[in-house]
């Protein structure tokens, strides 16, 4: 196995940043995480998530751009409501 290059001084969890190379991940998301995790405990930044608004507050625009991005048929005769039901049900 080839010998590993440090990092740098910009990661500041070196052993994680590692573990996440080794699952594949990218350099700047290894980094991102690793760095994150330095700043707080590890379990905290696993918790961590985006909040997003009901779907209900979504644009039917919003609505049509993610159930295109998910592949859901039919979306463009759907109503607004078909539309939150569909990607509910996805």
């Amino acid at each position: 196995m080839p010998a590993r290059k440090d990092p740098g001084p910009s990661v500041k969890d070196a052993e994680l940043y590692e573990r996440l190379r080794d699952e594949g991940n990218s350099k700047e998301k290894s980094a991102r995480i690793a760095n994150a995790a330095a700043n707080s405990s590890r379990s905290a930044v696993g918790r961590r998530g985006g909040r997003s608004e009901a779907y209900e507050e979504w644009t039917k625009d919003e609505l049509m751009r993610r159930a295109r991005e998910i592949g859901i048929d039919g979306r463009s005769s759907m109503t607004k409501a078909e539309l939150v039901e569909a990607l509910r049900s996805h």
